[in-house]
């Protein structure tokens, strides 16, 4: 039996184990459809739901390493049924594109940047 928070670090989810404690604290881990403290402990055949900013991963706990292990020891720990990720092409665009090498924006421009980002 291995904590949520020590078992998503260990198979490369998160990068730190302080990171998927704040998720685990933040409410953005789930196991078998319910809220979970980090130190909840996990067993093979457990669901795991994991939201991060862009992307939610659903995993099927298979092996239980108790350190952090290498990328293709780490895929075989679980079985993925996360959704694909939306392409690059299809996401929105956030930030203005400058021509590199223009200069610093005219007060014009920065007025067009700044309306924008608001819109978006």
């Amino acid at each position: 039996m291995v904590r949520v928070d020590a078992w998503l670090w260990s198979v490369r989810i998160f990068k730190t184990r302080s990171a998927a404690t704040l998720a685990c604290n933040g409410h953005h881990v789930r196991v078998n459809d319910k809220v979970v403290k980090p130190s909840r402990k996990l067993e093979p055949g457990d669901r795991v739901v994991v939201k991060l900013p862009r992307r939610v991963h659903i995993l099927e706990v298979v092996n239980l390493p108790k350190k952090r292990v290498g990328a293709s020891v780490a895929a075989e720990a679980f079985v993925d049924h996360s959704p694909p990720p939306e392409p690059r092409a299809a996401r929105p665009t956030r930030q203005a594109v400058r021509d590199p090498g223009s200069g610093r924006p005219t007060k014009r421009e920065r007025r067009q940047l700044d309306r924008f980002r608001e819109q978006h």
